[in-house]
């Protein structure tokens, strides 16, 4: 008698664990959210090349997804993934990358649907969709440039601020342009040198932080 009831138990058991492993019934009805689609997701947790590769992190979508005018994907809905691979950042101002990997979305129903995105929108990915801070030597030096135009700028407001209107300005501006010019060219060279000895910098994405990204894959969403 006793075996029989294990044997009952058991039964039951696998039987409710079939139910819960399958992602969903075959009949059950599914809408679409084709390949293409642009996701805005919101990081729940900071990410940055000074973690581990395999780190797992979580996200949640911005806005609703729809089909058919209807809300299938709800703002709010979790997409879980974990860092992919991390390149350390190198001597000649090249700066480390990032590379995530998204895996799936949990459906209102709860249902784990995997996915595949990708990133998308950024000034700051190489080529293969990661993100770093400069790619390079070249990008440090432009970074310099644009720091040395705001030295120049910044200085001949500053001879622009400090008299009133009047001859006067006729003296400060020109002098205060040529102190932002000689400044600004000594940065820049000083810097210019230093980039070519110092590291890049490591990526770092905020908690709260929105990316976008892109379905690359077609996803077939359950719904209720």
């Amino acid at each position: 008698m006793k075996l029989k009831l294990f044997s009952i138990i058991l039964a039951l058991f696998l039987a409710v664990q079939t139910v819960l492993a399958a992602p969903f019934n075959a009949n059950a009805k599914t809408k679409r959210i084709p390949a293409g689609t642009k996701f805005q997701l919101q990081l729940l947790n900071p990410l940055s090349t000074a973690r581990q590769t395999g780190e797992p992190f979580s996200a949640i979508l911005v806005t609703d997804q729809t089909a058919d005018s209807d809300v299938i994907l709800p703002s709010g809905s979790l997409v879980r993934g974990s860092i992919k691979n991390i390149v350390p950042s190198k001597r000649m101002s090249k700066g480390a990358i990032l590379y995530l990997d998204f895996d799936h979305i949990v459906t209102p129903n709860g249902r784990q649907i995997p996915l595949s995105l990708s990133l998308v929108g950024r000034t700051d990915m190489t080529f293969d969709g990661g993100i770093t801070t400069t790619r390079g030597y070249s990008d440090a030096v432009k970074k310099s440039w644009a720091k040395t135009v705001d030295i120049t700028k910044n200085s001949i407001e500053w001879g622009n601020d400090i008299v009133n209107d009047g001859p006067a300005k006729y003296v400060t501006v020109p002098l205060a342009a040529i102190g932002g010019g000689i400044g600004g060219g000594a940065f820049f060279i000083y810097d210019a040198i230093a980039d070519m000895i110092r590291k890049g910098e490591d990526v770092n994405l905020n908690s709260g932080e929105v990316i976008n990204v892109i379905l690359v894959d077609p996803i077939d969403v359950p719904v209720i």
